[in-house]
Protein backbone atom coordinates (compact mmCIF):
# COMPACT_ATOMS: atom_id res chain seq x y z
CA UNK A 1 0.00 0.00 0.00
CA UNK A 2 1.32 3.53 -1.27
CA UNK A 3 1.31 6.14 1.17
CA UNK A 4 -1.31 8.41 -0.27
CA UNK A 5 -3.59 5.56 -0.31
CA UNK A 6 -6.51 6.60 2.72
CA UNK A 7 -6.44 4.82 5.73
CA UNK A 8 -9.38 2.97 6.69
CA UNK A 9 -11.10 4.80 9.91
CA UNK A 10 -11.18 2.89 12.78
CA UNK A 11 -14.53 1.61 14.04
CA UNK A 12 -16.14 3.33 16.23
CA UNK A 13 -17.34 1.39 18.95
CA UNK A 14 -21.12 2.21 19.42
CA UNK A 15 -22.28 1.68 23.32
CA UNK A 16 -25.60 0.16 24.29
CA UNK A 17 -27.39 3.03 26.11
CA UNK A 18 -27.07 1.22 29.39
CA UNK A 19 -23.52 1.99 28.79
CA UNK A 20 -23.64 5.24 27.57
CA UNK A 21 -22.78 7.74 30.59
CA UNK A 22 -24.36 10.50 28.75
CA UNK A 23 -27.75 8.70 29.18
CA UNK A 24 -26.96 7.35 32.41
CA UNK A 25 -26.31 10.99 33.81
CA UNK A 26 -29.89 11.88 32.84
CA UNK A 27 -31.43 9.03 33.79
CA UNK A 28 -29.50 9.73 37.72
CA UNK A 29 -30.65 13.47 37.16
CA UNK A 30 -34.34 13.21 36.64
CA UNK A 31 -35.66 11.20 39.86
CA UNK A 32 -34.12 13.52 41.66
CA UNK A 33 -35.39 16.76 40.67
CA UNK A 34 -38.64 14.76 39.94
CA UNK A 35 -38.50 13.93 44.06
CA UNK A 36 -37.84 17.40 45.08
CA UNK A 37 -40.58 19.15 42.88
CA UNK A 38 -42.98 17.00 44.02
CA UNK A 39 -41.81 17.23 48.03
CA UNK A 40 -38.82 15.06 49.01
CA UNK A 41 -37.21 17.22 51.59
CA UNK A 42 -33.83 16.21 52.91
CA UNK A 43 -32.00 17.72 55.25
CA UNK A 44 -28.69 20.38 54.36
CA UNK A 45 -26.20 20.10 56.87
CA UNK A 46 -25.21 24.04 58.02
CA UNK A 47 -21.56 24.36 56.88
CA UNK A 48 -21.08 28.08 57.76
CA UNK A 49 -17.83 28.58 59.93
CA UNK A 50 -15.63 31.41 61.16
CA UNK A 51 -13.05 30.28 63.21
CA UNK A 52 -11.87 27.08 64.84
CA UNK A 53 -14.33 27.29 67.90
CA UNK A 54 -16.92 26.52 65.17
CA UNK A 55 -15.85 23.41 63.51
CA UNK A 56 -17.27 21.21 66.22
CA UNK A 57 -20.71 22.88 65.09
CA UNK A 58 -20.11 22.00 61.47
CA UNK A 59 -18.99 18.32 62.54
CA UNK A 60 -21.96 17.91 64.76
CA UNK A 61 -23.40 14.65 64.85
CA UNK A 62 -26.86 16.27 63.19
CA UNK A 63 -24.75 17.51 60.38
CA UNK A 64 -22.69 14.27 59.77
CA UNK A 65 -25.57 12.65 59.30
CA UNK A 66 -27.30 14.96 56.80
CA UNK A 67 -23.91 14.52 55.18
CA UNK A 68 -23.99 10.97 55.28
CA UNK A 69 -27.89 10.48 54.41
CA UNK A 70 -28.09 12.54 51.45
CA UNK A 71 -24.22 11.17 50.24
CA UNK A 72 -25.61 7.62 50.89
CA UNK A 73 -28.83 8.09 48.64
CA UNK A 74 -26.82 9.49 45.98
CA UNK A 75 -23.90 7.08 45.99
CA UNK A 76 -26.78 4.27 46.10
CA UNK A 77 -28.89 5.88 42.95
CA UNK A 78 -25.51 5.84 41.16
CA UNK A 79 -24.45 2.50 41.96
CA UNK A 80 -27.70 1.13 41.07
CA UNK A 81 -27.81 2.78 37.62
CA UNK A 82 -23.98 1.86 36.69
CA UNK A 83 -24.84 -1.98 37.92
CA UNK A 84 -25.12 -3.17 34.24
CA UNK A 85 -22.28 -1.64 33.26
CA UNK A 86 -20.19 -1.98 36.04
CA UNK A 87 -21.07 -5.51 37.00
CA UNK A 88 -19.24 -6.81 40.33
CA UNK A 89 -17.29 -3.95 39.98
CA UNK A 90 -20.13 -1.53 41.66
CA UNK A 91 -19.06 -3.21 44.98
CA UNK A 92 -15.86 -1.47 44.66
CA UNK A 93 -17.59 1.58 43.15
CA UNK A 94 -19.40 1.71 45.77
CA UNK A 95 -16.86 1.66 48.47
CA UNK A 96 -14.77 4.36 46.70
CA UNK A 97 -17.70 6.92 45.73
CA UNK A 98 -17.70 7.20 50.11
CA UNK A 99 -14.45 8.33 49.88
CA UNK A 100 -14.85 10.86 47.08
CA UNK A 101 -18.15 12.38 48.52
CA UNK A 102 -16.36 12.44 51.92
CA UNK A 103 -13.71 14.65 50.57
CA UNK A 104 -16.36 17.00 48.58
CA UNK A 105 -18.00 17.53 51.29
CA UNK A 106 -14.87 18.61 53.50
CA UNK A 107 -14.19 20.98 50.00
CA UNK A 108 -17.91 22.66 50.39
CA UNK A 109 -17.07 22.90 54.15
CA UNK A 110 -13.58 24.87 53.76
CA UNK A 111 -15.33 27.14 51.14
CA UNK A 112 -17.79 27.40 53.63
CA UNK A 113 -15.25 29.39 55.92
CA UNK A 114 -16.24 32.99 56.38
CA UNK A 115 -13.04 34.23 55.64
CA UNK A 116 -12.44 32.02 52.56
CA UNK A 117 -15.97 33.32 51.40
CA UNK A 118 -14.61 36.78 51.78
CA UNK A 119 -11.52 36.09 49.25
CA UNK A 120 -14.12 34.90 46.83
CA UNK A 121 -12.75 31.18 46.75
CA UNK A 122 -15.43 28.71 45.64
CA UNK A 123 -15.48 24.77 46.74
CA UNK A 124 -14.69 23.42 43.56
CA UNK A 125 -11.61 24.82 43.74
CA UNK A 126 -11.05 22.90 47.12
CA UNK A 127 -12.18 19.85 45.79
CA UNK A 128 -9.70 19.74 42.96
CA UNK A 129 -7.56 20.67 45.91
CA UNK A 130 -8.53 17.92 47.85
CA UNK A 131 -8.32 15.20 45.52
CA UNK A 132 -4.40 16.11 43.83
CA UNK A 133 -3.10 16.00 47.44
CA UNK A 134 -4.54 12.35 48.06
CA UNK A 135 -3.43 11.63 44.38
CA UNK A 136 -0.13 12.55 45.47
CA UNK A 137 0.25 11.91 48.79
CA UNK A 138 -1.66 8.56 49.00
CA UNK A 139 -2.13 5.37 47.53
CA UNK A 140 -4.92 5.80 44.92
CA UNK A 141 -6.07 1.60 45.16
CA UNK A 142 -8.28 0.44 42.07
CA UNK A 143 -11.14 0.35 44.38
CA UNK A 144 -10.64 4.11 44.91
CA UNK A 145 -10.38 4.36 41.11
CA UNK A 146 -13.13 2.25 40.13
CA UNK A 147 -15.43 5.50 41.76
CA UNK A 148 -13.21 8.45 39.17
CA UNK A 149 -16.21 8.72 37.76
CA UNK A 150 -15.72 12.68 36.79
CA UNK A 151 -17.97 13.06 33.42
CA UNK A 152 -20.94 10.85 34.74
CA UNK A 153 -20.83 13.04 38.27
CA UNK A 154 -20.97 16.43 36.57
CA UNK A 155 -22.79 15.41 33.73
CA UNK A 156 -25.72 14.71 36.66
CA UNK A 157 -25.09 18.23 37.74
CA UNK A 158 -25.12 19.56 34.53
CA UNK A 159 -28.71 18.50 34.01
CA UNK A 160 -30.04 19.51 37.33
CA UNK A 161 -28.45 23.23 36.41
CA UNK A 162 -30.93 23.33 33.63
CA UNK A 163 -33.34 23.98 35.87
CA UNK A 164 -32.10 27.73 36.71
CA UNK A 165 -31.77 28.38 32.74
CA UNK A 166 -35.51 29.91 32.71
CA UNK A 167 -36.01 31.10 28.89
CA UNK A 168 -38.58 33.86 30.19
CA UNK A 169 -36.58 35.66 32.52
CA UNK A 170 -33.65 35.37 29.92
CA UNK A 171 -35.50 36.74 27.00
CA UNK A 172 -37.05 39.63 29.67
CA UNK A 173 -33.61 40.64 31.46
CA UNK A 174 -31.14 39.34 29.07
CA UNK A 175 -31.22 40.59 25.35
CA UNK A 176 -28.14 42.81 25.63
CA UNK A 177 -26.25 39.40 27.60
CA UNK A 178 -27.76 37.31 24.30
CA UNK A 179 -26.15 39.82 21.87
CA UNK A 180 -23.22 39.59 24.16
CA UNK A 181 -23.06 35.81 23.99
CA UNK A 182 -23.55 35.47 20.30
CA UNK A 183 -20.92 38.07 19.63
CA UNK A 184 -18.06 36.22 22.12
CA UNK A 185 -18.75 32.45 21.50
CA UNK A 186 -17.70 32.37 17.95
CA UNK A 187 -15.01 34.67 17.90
CA UNK A 188 -13.33 34.16 20.82
CA UNK A 189 -13.38 30.18 19.71
CA UNK A 190 -11.94 31.06 16.87
CA UNK A 191 -9.59 32.94 17.60
CA UNK A 192 -8.16 30.42 20.60
CA UNK A 193 -8.73 27.43 17.81
CA UNK A 194 -6.10 29.05 15.63
CA UNK A 195 -3.52 29.82 18.73
CA UNK A 196 -3.84 25.90 19.30
CA UNK A 197 -3.21 25.15 16.03
CA UNK A 198 0.29 28.03 15.50
CA UNK A 199 1.12 26.56 19.08
CA UNK A 200 1.14 22.98 17.07
CA UNK A 201 -1.68 21.66 19.70
CA UNK A 202 -3.78 19.11 18.03
CA UNK A 203 -7.35 19.86 16.81
CA UNK A 204 -9.25 17.81 20.04
CA UNK A 205 -7.27 19.22 22.52
CA UNK A 206 -7.96 22.58 20.74
CA UNK A 207 -11.94 21.94 20.35
CA UNK A 208 -11.82 21.42 23.96
CA UNK A 209 -9.46 24.45 24.75
CA UNK A 210 -11.72 26.84 22.70
CA UNK A 211 -14.68 25.67 23.94
CA UNK A 212 -13.84 25.86 27.58
CA UNK A 213 -12.91 29.44 26.87
CA UNK A 214 -15.72 30.80 24.80
CA UNK A 215 -18.55 29.31 26.80
CA UNK A 216 -18.38 29.07 30.00
CA UNK A 217 -15.45 26.40 31.27
CA UNK A 218 -15.62 23.03 32.52
CA UNK A 219 -18.95 22.01 31.44
CA UNK A 220 -18.82 23.34 28.24
CA UNK A 221 -15.32 21.69 27.70
CA UNK A 222 -17.24 17.93 28.59
CA UNK A 223 -19.92 18.85 26.04
CA UNK A 224 -17.40 19.61 23.33
CA UNK A 225 -15.50 16.48 24.35
CA UNK A 226 -18.91 14.01 23.82
CA UNK A 227 -19.37 16.29 20.84
CA UNK A 228 -15.97 14.55 19.11
CA UNK A 229 -15.38 11.66 21.64
CA UNK A 230 -12.55 13.05 22.88
CA UNK A 231 -9.56 11.70 24.88
CA UNK A 232 -10.73 12.04 28.64
CA UNK A 233 -6.94 12.83 29.74
CA UNK A 234 -6.90 15.85 27.48
CA UNK A 235 -10.35 16.79 29.24
CA UNK A 236 -8.73 16.89 32.76
CA UNK A 237 -5.93 18.41 31.51
CA UNK A 238 -8.31 21.32 30.00
CA UNK A 239 -10.58 21.44 33.73
CA UNK A 240 -7.58 21.60 35.64
CA UNK A 241 -6.39 24.59 33.68
CA UNK A 242 -9.61 26.42 33.64
CA UNK A 243 -9.82 26.30 37.64
CA UNK A 244 -6.25 27.64 38.23
CA UNK A 245 -6.99 30.03 35.88
CA UNK A 246 -10.50 31.08 37.26
CA UNK A 247 -8.87 31.76 41.21
CA UNK A 248 -6.57 34.75 40.06
CA UNK A 249 -8.97 36.13 37.32
CA UNK A 250 -11.78 35.92 40.08
CA UNK A 251 -9.71 38.01 42.31
CA UNK A 252 -8.04 40.72 40.31
CA UNK A 253 -11.00 41.50 38.07
CA UNK A 254 -13.15 42.85 40.62
CA UNK A 255 -9.78 45.23 41.55
CA UNK A 256 -9.19 45.96 37.80
CA UNK A 257 -13.20 47.14 37.55
CA UNK A 258 -12.61 49.62 40.70
CA UNK A 259 -8.91 50.81 39.29
CA UNK A 260 -10.85 51.69 35.64
CA UNK A 261 -13.69 52.95 37.09
CA UNK A 262 -16.34 50.80 35.28
CA UNK A 263 -20.25 51.19 36.22
CA UNK A 264 -21.88 47.94 38.05
CA UNK A 265 -23.78 46.60 34.60
CA UNK A 266 -20.10 47.16 32.56
CA UNK A 267 -18.61 45.03 35.42
CA UNK A 268 -21.13 42.95 35.43
CA UNK A 269 -21.29 41.77 32.23
CA UNK A 270 -17.25 41.83 31.67
CA UNK A 271 -17.03 39.04 34.98
CA UNK A 272 -20.25 37.33 33.62
CA UNK A 273 -18.64 36.73 30.61
CA UNK A 274 -15.00 35.91 30.96
CA UNK A 275 -14.63 34.30 34.44
CA UNK A 276 -15.65 30.12 33.64
CA UNK A 277 -17.94 29.02 36.40
CA UNK A 278 -21.01 30.57 37.70
CA UNK A 279 -19.80 30.36 41.35
CA UNK A 280 -16.68 32.29 40.28
CA UNK A 281 -19.05 35.05 38.78
CA UNK A 282 -20.67 35.45 41.60
CA UNK A 283 -17.79 35.71 44.14
CA UNK A 284 -16.12 38.33 42.14
CA UNK A 285 -19.58 40.58 41.36
CA UNK A 286 -20.43 40.01 44.67
CA UNK A 287 -17.00 42.42 45.64
CA UNK A 288 -18.19 45.31 43.05
CA UNK A 289 -21.97 45.57 43.76
CA UNK A 290 -25.39 44.58 43.81
CA UNK A 291 -26.20 45.45 39.85
CA UNK A 292 -23.00 43.63 38.88
CA UNK A 293 -24.20 40.37 40.52
CA UNK A 294 -27.33 40.62 38.50
CA UNK A 295 -25.82 41.21 35.41
CA UNK A 296 -23.26 39.06 35.33
CA UNK A 297 -25.79 35.87 36.47
CA UNK A 298 -27.73 37.37 33.22
CA UNK A 299 -24.42 37.18 31.09
CA UNK A 300 -23.28 33.80 32.75
CA UNK A 301 -27.02 32.55 31.59
CA UNK A 302 -26.99 33.78 28.47
CA UNK A 303 -23.84 31.74 27.34
CA UNK A 304 -24.93 28.91 29.52
CA UNK A 305 -28.05 28.06 28.12
CA UNK A 306 -26.01 28.37 24.48
CA UNK A 307 -24.23 24.83 25.52
CA UNK A 308 -26.43 22.67 23.53
CA UNK A 309 -26.36 24.84 20.38
CA UNK A 310 -22.41 24.85 20.80
CA UNK A 311 -22.13 20.97 21.24
CA UNK A 312 -24.89 20.54 18.23
CA UNK A 313 -22.12 22.66 15.92
CA UNK A 314 -19.08 21.07 17.08
CA UNK A 315 -20.73 17.75 16.27
CA UNK A 316 -21.74 18.71 12.71
CA UNK A 317 -18.42 19.83 12.09
CA UNK A 318 -16.07 17.46 13.52
CA UNK A 319 -18.04 14.92 11.51
CA UNK A 320 -17.77 16.16 7.94
CA UNK A 321 -13.97 17.05 8.84
CA UNK A 322 -13.10 13.96 9.27
CA UNK A 323 -14.58 13.07 5.97
CA UNK A 324 -12.67 15.67 4.55
CA UNK A 325 -9.35 14.44 6.09
CA UNK A 326 -10.06 10.73 4.99
CA UNK A 327 -12.33 9.46 2.52
CA UNK A 328 -13.28 6.38 3.91
CA UNK A 329 -14.82 7.43 7.07
CA UNK A 330 -18.21 7.60 7.68
CA UNK A 331 -20.18 10.12 5.62
CA UNK A 332 -21.71 13.00 7.83
CA UNK A 333 -25.15 11.56 7.99
CA UNK A 334 -27.88 11.99 10.40
CA UNK A 335 -27.15 9.00 12.40
CA UNK A 336 -23.59 10.07 12.77
CA UNK A 337 -24.16 13.30 14.34
CA UNK A 338 -26.37 11.63 16.66
CA UNK A 339 -24.13 9.13 17.81
CA UNK A 340 -21.42 12.22 18.39
CA UNK A 341 -24.34 14.68 20.25
CA UNK A 342 -23.79 14.62 23.72
CA UNK A 343 -27.15 13.34 24.78
CA UNK A 344 -27.00 14.54 28.33
CA UNK A 345 -27.45 18.42 26.71
CA UNK A 346 -30.65 17.04 25.90
CA UNK A 347 -31.63 16.49 29.55
CA UNK A 348 -30.15 19.96 30.34
CA UNK A 349 -32.12 21.17 27.91
CA UNK A 350 -35.84 19.47 28.72
CA UNK A 351 -35.08 20.44 32.22
CA UNK A 352 -34.75 24.25 31.38
CA UNK A 353 -38.41 23.98 28.90
CA UNK A 354 -40.10 21.84 32.06
CA UNK A 355 -38.42 24.64 34.87
CA UNK A 356 -39.33 27.02 32.16
CA UNK A 357 -42.95 26.91 30.96
CA UNK A 358 -44.20 23.67 32.62
CA UNK A 359 -44.16 24.29 36.23
CA UNK A 360 -45.69 27.46 37.96
CA UNK A 361 -43.17 30.35 39.53
CA UNK A 362 -43.77 29.40 42.85
CA UNK A 363 -42.68 25.80 42.87
CA UNK A 364 -39.54 26.90 40.82
CA UNK A 365 -38.71 29.20 43.44
CA UNK A 366 -39.54 26.37 46.37
CA UNK A 367 -37.20 23.91 44.98
CA UNK A 368 -34.15 25.92 43.49
CA UNK A 369 -32.05 25.58 47.34
CA UNK A 370 -32.13 21.97 47.00
CA UNK A 371 -31.46 21.10 43.76
CA UNK A 372 -28.51 24.10 44.05
CA UNK A 373 -27.41 22.08 47.27
CA UNK A 374 -27.80 18.59 44.88
CA UNK A 375 -25.98 20.15 41.86
CA UNK A 376 -23.45 21.46 44.01
CA UNK A 377 -22.87 17.75 45.63
CA UNK A 378 -22.37 16.17 42.34
CA UNK A 379 -19.74 18.78 40.86
CA UNK A 380 -17.64 18.63 44.16
CA UNK A 381 -17.44 14.61 44.04
CA UNK A 382 -16.83 15.07 40.01
CA UNK A 383 -13.65 17.95 41.06
CA UNK A 384 -12.31 15.37 43.72
CA UNK A 385 -12.33 12.90 40.86
CA UNK A 386 -10.51 15.67 38.43
CA UNK A 387 -7.58 15.37 41.36
CA UNK A 388 -7.75 12.15 42.29
CA UNK A 389 -6.92 11.13 38.38
CA UNK A 390 -4.63 14.20 37.31
CA UNK A 391 -0.84 14.00 38.34
CA UNK A 392 0.53 17.02 37.73
CA UNK A 393 3.78 16.30 36.65
CA UNK A 394 1.62 14.47 33.24
CA UNK A 395 0.32 17.84 33.12
CA UNK A 396 3.44 19.53 32.50
CA UNK A 397 4.52 16.77 29.87
CA UNK A 398 1.12 17.21 27.90
CA UNK A 399 1.90 19.27 25.19
CA UNK A 400 4.67 20.65 26.56
CA UNK A 401 2.86 23.36 27.65
CA UNK A 402 1.73 24.69 24.56
CA UNK A 403 -2.35 23.53 25.05
CA UNK A 404 -2.05 26.02 28.39
CA UNK A 405 -0.61 28.54 26.18
CA UNK A 406 -3.25 28.22 23.97
CA UNK A 407 -5.69 28.80 26.82
CA UNK A 408 -4.17 31.73 28.20
CA UNK A 409 -4.07 33.56 25.24
CA UNK A 410 -7.35 33.03 24.18
CA UNK A 411 -8.87 33.99 27.54
CA UNK A 412 -6.38 37.29 27.40
CA UNK A 413 -8.41 38.24 24.25
CA UNK A 414 -11.52 36.77 25.51
CA UNK A 415 -10.79 39.56 28.43
CA UNK A 416 -10.27 42.12 25.99
CA UNK A 417 -13.27 41.31 23.13
CA UNK A 418 -15.84 40.93 26.29
CA UNK A 419 -14.64 44.36 27.70
CA UNK A 420 -15.57 45.97 24.49
CA UNK A 421 -18.85 44.22 24.24
CA UNK A 422 -19.81 44.76 27.76
CA UNK A 423 -19.05 48.93 27.14
CA UNK A 424 -21.25 49.05 24.26
CA UNK A 425 -24.27 46.98 25.43
CA UNK A 426 -23.95 47.82 29.07
CA UNK A 427 -22.70 51.25 29.16
CA UNK A 428 -25.62 53.22 27.41
CA UNK A 429 -23.37 53.18 24.24
CA UNK A 430 -25.82 50.99 22.27
CA UNK A 431 -28.46 50.93 24.25
CA UNK A 432 -29.10 53.94 26.27
CA UNK A 433 -31.04 54.21 29.60
CA UNK A 434 -34.03 55.63 29.08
Amino acid sequence: MSDSTPTPAPATTRLSWWQNEDWLAVIAAAPLIAAVVYGWKFKLPGLTWTSAADISKVFSSENLLAMGGTSGLLILLAGVILFASLGKRVIAFLGGACVVFALAWLAQTMAANAQVKALGLEYVVFALGLGLLWSHLLPTPGWLMSAVRTEFFIKIGIVILGANILFPELMKAGFPGLIQAALVIPVIWHITFRLARWLKVDDEFGVMLSTAVSICGVSAAIAACGAIQGDKKKLSYVTSVVLLCAVPMMILMPWLVKWMGLNEAVAGAWLGGTLDTSGSVLAATEMVGEIASKTGAVVKLSQNVLIGVAAFFISIWWTLRERDSNPNAPRPSAGIIWERFPKFVIGFIATSLVFSFLLTPETVKAVEKPLKSLREIWFAAAFVCIGLETRLSDLFKLGGGRPALAFLGGQFVNILWTLLLAWLLFGNILFPAK
